[in-house]
């Protein structure tokens, strides 16, 4: 059967990918209220590194979904946009977090930790791509 392609990659796993990462910009952002909506509100202002953030994790996760290899670094990738979603999020509009650690301590200590949970969200979260890239190579020679 002839399978359309774009760079070795079935056209339809392309857009799947694409549409994971328009996906994933839409509902974190709005989720952690990167912009006004009328589901959530912020309580701490952005500093301006979030969105970028958050464009290149949605693109990463876009990426990762796209390319065809069965379970592949999914710890690695799940763990990375964990990080860098606590690394968008406002650090004290999480109620678990707050919850446990207070409002004090997460302004004092998770706050300032915030650009560089991002950066770290999106360096593993590339790790988990390439690993997975490297074996959709490897399995399609």
């Amino acid at each position: 059967m002839n399978v359309l392609r774009f760079n070795g990659m079935p056209i339809i796993a392309v857009a799947k990918g694409m549409t994971v990462a328009a996906l994933t910009f839409a509902v974190l952002g709005t989720v952690s209220a990167l912009w006004n909506n009328p589901f959530f509100v912020r309580m701490t202002p952005t500093s301006g590194f979030e969105t970028t953030a958050l464009a290149l994790q949605a693109v990463l996760v876009g990426i990762y979904v796209a390319i065809p290899v069965r379970g592949c670094a999914v710890k690695l990738a799940g763990a990375g946009g964990v990080a860098n979603f606590l690394g968008i999020a406002c650090p004290v509009c999480n109620k678990i977090l707050m919850l446990i650690f207070g409002a004090n301590v997460l302004l004092t200590y998770l706050e300032p930790a915030r650009p560089y949970l991002a950066a770290g969200g999106v360096l593993v979260t590339t790790l988990a791509v390439l690993l997975r890239w490297n074996n959709f190579r490897a399995s399609s020679l």
